[in-house]
């Protein structure tokens, strides 16, 4: 995903400058994450949680799965999805670039680079 400059990058710096949304982001990085977890982690209600990530669900950078817990329940958890920003400023002009993962592509580059033996 790649944005250029637009109303979204405001809303971009308007959301990485909310502290309960940058913690979300890094805390669910690597792992993803249920929102308890991330309540508990980031030191922040299930209501605040539930609110950012939406926000960051309706601009694509954050992801949610559904798993199956050992005892059947269906649990959602939550993955960044944000992998570079690259802030420009150029003429009195600020652009943002947004670059996000794609499991599934990165997945299958991953799996084509090791069938070929390419490391």
């Amino acid at each position: 995903m790649h944005q250029g400059e637009s109303s979204n990058s405001i809303d971009i710096f308007d959301i990485l400058a909310d502290e309960y949304s940058r913690e979300i982001l890094l805390a669910a990085d690597r792992d993803p994450k249920t929102a308890q977890t991330l309540s508990e982690e980031c030191d922040a209600s299930l209501t605040t949680i539930y609110r950012r990530v939406s926000t960051l669900q309706d601009h694509d950078l954050l992801e949610e799965f559904q798993t199956v817990g050992s005892d059947g329940s269906h649990r959602s958890q939550f993955k960044t999805t944000l992998e570079e920003l690259h802030l420009d400023l150029s003429d009195g002009q600020l652009s943002l670039t947004v670059e996000t993962r794609d499991e599934l592509a990165d997945n299958f580059v991953s799996l084509w680079s090791d069938l070929r033996g390419e490391d």
